[in-house]
């Protein structure tokens, strides 16, 4: 089985953009904005400094952020550009202090150590291609990126990301005081353990007989940081830590989703490769009803005659009810077609409840379980329901089923503790649950705190594998308030974001919860009082319901390919279609 690809949208790794000099600043700028929003108060300053060819930079800033940008090989660069930073006050030139004689370069922080979060000072360098560089820091980040030759790297906790040419590449990674942690776009060596308590992956990567000036080498130290290497801090999942796959993961692998098991396999390759190998070769999955491709919706139900199904939501994502056969237009291949009957959607429809029952909210298990029962009792005699509760791994309650005795009987079984992998079960939900009923109505139901701490997967992947599965995702989201959490700190608010994730638990519950349902076109709950949960759910029964099952005539031959689009006349709504699989002709 072959698992190992180039991921889809992303720059190709380790290429040097050709018109860096022209946007530097505003690279500069993004790239620290990506680590986290820059403070409205910030207050920083500007240097220029002469640099000659292939120049060695120090850099020595304890708290703050360091990020250096290489300028392209193209480019006859030959100064050093600084600009600093501060979320606090605003900067003298006492702050920051700066040397250039001979080949070397280097600029320290004044007085860094006394420096709180809020007055540190972050850096932002414009190097020449081919400098060789040295980083000293505690625990701010550092980034580093471009056409560097040498990168030294040393740091206690903070985070330190790479993103340079891998055609003839060396690498040293060390970590002094923990287990490694790190994330790499492409696979690297193993991890070997060393005397001491210390660990070191290192290894080559291209031309081992290179010319000089082709060849980079990265030297990274640090005691308990995360090492990320090629890849976007947003894309980084929640643990780190070289773990047995869970059977999240494992369902996850054998769905066959690549963009799905390539996020696991930059965590754990060698368990990723050896239950791949156990695996026969994939075949097509069976499929419960016809599969729809994304241009082909309509089912014909009658000769000339074609049936699809339209969910239809203003711009807050209500569904919006009451539509007749005016409000709607199709056209088919392009040319206009007569809707000649627009009708509510009575076909039942899947919904996958999943709950946290994870140590976050092991107080109220109780909460839980009435819960889950309230939603049973609220959905339709003929919806199917599935239950998935989920702490560090899944765990199926129950299959699809229309029995809500046996429902009841396995909520009263539910127990909770341990992590908490909500990213991994709502993929494995998408991809392994709801994957024979591709054509029929599907729904996610979360109730969760919202918080992420254990899973595989990154968030982004989840967002990419929502909108590919075309189910509806509700999030229903439980403050700590009502559910007990862990204390959070806003990333902003610190100088390495990333390490803040690891060390105490990071809430963008409620972005998150917003962003799936966007995507799918479902609704986000954040629940901010017990009492509201039962109108939530009434409302996510009411939201299903309000979809139409529009007929119109056809110009197409019985079994070609159509290419079908719906405009509803409401100004700022949104169509979502899917086939009328299952609905009976008139």
């Amino acid at each position: 089985m072959q698992y190992r690809r180039v991921p889809r949208r992303r720059r190709p790794f380790g290429r040097v953009p050709q018109n860096l000099p022209a946007t530097l600043k505003i690279f500069g700028a993004c790239l620290l904005a990506c680590l986290a929003p820059a403070p409205s108060r910030a207050q920083g300053l500007k240097r220029e400094l002469p640099a000659p060819a292939r120049v060695e930079v120090v850099v020595r800033n304890t708290t703050g952020r360091v990020t250096v940008v290489a300028a392209s090989p193209d480019d006859d660069a030959k100064t050093v550009s600084l600009r600093a930073e501060s979320p606090g006050k605003a900067l003298t030139e006492a702050d920051v202090v700066s040397r250039a004689a001979g080949g070397r370069v280097e600029i320290e922080v004044a007085n860094a150590r006394a420096r709180n979060e809020k007055d540190r000072v972050d850096l932002t360098l414009l190097v020449p291609a081919h400098a060789r560089l040295k980083v000293e820091t505690t625990s701010g980040a550092v980034d580093v990126s471009g056409a560097l030759a040498e990168v030294t790297a040393s740091t206690a906790t903070g985070t330190i990301r790479a993103d340079v040419p891998t055609d003839a590449l060396r690498y040293n990674f060390s970590w002094t005081a923990s287990r490694p942690r790190f994330y790499s776009e492409v696979e690297l060596g193993r991890v070997k353990e060393k005397r001491g308590g210390r660990f070191e992956l290192n290894g080559r990567l291209g031309d081992k007989k290179a010319k000089n000036d082709q060849r980079v080498a990265l030297d990274f130290t640090t005691e308990r940081g995360v090492i990320v290497f090629g890849v976007d801090l947003a894309s980084v999942p929640s643990d780190l830590r070289e773990r047995q796959l869970t059977e999240a993961a494992k369902g996850i692998i054998r769905s066959g989703n690549q963009d799905l098991i390539e996020a696991i396999r930059r965590v754990v390759p060698r368990y990723v490769g050896d239950y791949a190998a156990t695996l026969p070769t994939p075949a097509r999955a069976p499929k419960i009803t016809r599969e729809a491709r994304v241009a082909d919706v309509a089912t014909e139900v009658a000769p000339q005659v074609m049936r699809l199904n339209a969910s239809v939501t203003d711009r807050f994502g209500r569904a919006v009810a009451g539509l007749k056969p005016s409000d709607f237009t199709i056209t088919e291949n392009g040319q206009p077609r007569e809707v000649t009957e627009v009708t509510p959607t009575r076909a039942p429809f899947n919904l996958v409840l999943l709950l946290d029952v994870s140590g976050s909210v092991e107080e109220r298990l109780d909460f839980i379980r009435k819960a889950a029962l309230s939603f049973v009792n609220t959905v339709g005699a003929e919806d199917r329901v599935a239950i998935i509760s989920f702490n560090d791994d899944i765990h199926l309650i129950s299959d699809f089923t229309t029995d809500k005795r046996l429902l009841a009987d396995r909520i009263k079984e539910i127990d909770a503790g341990g992590a908490t992998a909500l990213y991994d079960s709502l993929a494995y939900a998408l991809v392994q649950t709801l994957r024979p009923l591709r054509g029929e109505r599907t729904a996610i139901v979360i109730l969760s705190d919202g918080d992420d701490n254990r899973s595989f997967v990154p968030f982004n992947n989840i967002l990419e594998a929502t909108v590919e599965s075309g189910a509806l995702i509700y999030p229903l989201y439980v403050p700590s308030g009502l559910i007990p959490a862990d204390t959070a700190t806003e990333a902003n608010e610190t100088s390495d974001p990333l390490r803040a994730r690891f060390l105490t638990l990071t809430s963008r519950a409620d972005a998150e919860g917003r962003k799936l349902a966007e995507v799918s076109g479902g609704v986000y709950y954040p629940i901010t009082r017990l009492d509201e949960l039962q109108r939530a759910y009434d409302d996510v029964v009411a939201q299903l319901r309000t979809s139409y099952t529009i007929s119109y005539t056809s110009a197409a031959d019985a079994g070609a390919a159509q290419r079908v689009r719906v405009r509803v006349k409401r100004e700022g709504a949104t169509v979502r279609l899917s086939p009328a699989v299952g609905v009976a002709s008139p």
